[in-house]
This record gives structure tokens, sequence and C-alpha cells, in this order.
């Protein structure tokens, strides 16, 4: 597998797609009314839309449906039904889960959890972005090493037809350019 398709790999688990990360939707599975005088609380402390559903199987092909950048799940509804929950945590793709009582959660405090919980996600996709980065240059270097050497050697070479003495410099030239561009990078 070509290394750039196994480091797109790697970001969309660890960091999810676009998508999710632009569009901002935020997920909240709870039978609760009170998640209604919630909702505004979320959108303006977090700037993302809020989605709401009663109950697990509704989440799960809602969650198939869209990505969510976080989902909010009432404990209450996951101790009812541990099955469901099982199934429904295979579906979360990149959110990030935020587990509350609402029974015993206020505005403040779901707002205060959510937000620490997509802070500490961008924090991780972060991290992941740069080490996908560390991964990439270090590939590249690796590989600009062995071209630039095998230019040089070739270059060597009696008896080299101009043309392809030419084509072997703009080669050489080109993969110093990239090597200064990589070093400049880190």
């Amino acid at each position: 597998m070509p290394i750039l398709r196994k480091l797109f790999i790697l970001w969309a688990k660890t960091c999810g797609r676009r998508r999710a990360i632009r569009v901002g939707m935020i997920l909240v599975i709870t039978p609760s009314a009170n998640i209604q005088s919630c909702i505004p609380s979320i959108q303006e402390a977090t700037g993302d839309s809020v989605q709401v559903t009663t109950n697990l199987r509704q989440a799960s092909l809602l969650l198939r449906a869209q990505e969510y950048s976080a989902v909010v799940l009432d404990q209450v509804l996951l101790d009812a039904e541990p099955d469901e929950s099982e199934i429904l945590l295979q579906h979360f793709g990149s959110a990030i889960p935020v587990h509350v009582n609402f029974a015993i959660t206020g505005p403040q405090r779901l707002v205060k959890e959510l937000r620490t919980a997509l802070q500490r996600r961008k924090r991780e996709a972060k991290s992941a972005r740069a080490e996908a980065e560390k991964v990439l240059r270090s590939e590249l270097t690796g590989n600009l090493t062995a071209m630039l050497l095998s230019c040089e050697m070739a270059l060597r070479l009696p008896d080299l037809p101009a043309n392809a003495e030419e084509k072997l410099h703009v080669v050489h030239g080109l993969a110093e350019e990239m090597r200064e561009k990589l070093g400049a990078a880190e």
C-alpha cells in the first residue's frame, strides 16, 4: 500500500473526515425533555449545530448517514440498553463521545464537558497530523537521498549521452529542491 494512502487512512481514523470538522454537528441522544433548554447553550458555546434523538436505534441510523464531531450520550440509555449501546459505538466514526447523566447534569456542566471533549479532539487531531507529516517527511527524505545518490552515480558513468546527462541534472536539481523544502518544513 503506498505511503500516502497509509497516511490518509491513519489521518482519517484519528482525525475524521474534513466534513465532520467543517460542519461541526453534535448529536445528542437522550429521552430527557430537558435537552431542549440546553440546545441554545450548546450551539452558542460550540458554534456547532445540534441534532437530538431519543433512542439508540435512531442514533445508529443518524451516525451512519452523517459525520458528527461529538456525540452526547445519556448514561440512562446506555445502562438500559447495553446491547444497542455496543452496536451504536461501532458507528461513531471520528465523533468524540461525551457521556452524561441528564438527570443530574445542568446546561453549564454539559457545555463545559462538551467543550473540553471538543478541545481534546482538536489537540488529538493536531497531534495526529503532525505525526503523519513527520512520517511522510521521513519517508520522502529517505527516497530523495536514494534518488540523489542514483543520479550522482549515473552522472559519473563514462560515455553518458548528452540528453540523458541533461535529464539527470534536471532530476538531481528537482530532488535537491525537494530536500530543501522538506528541511525548511521541519
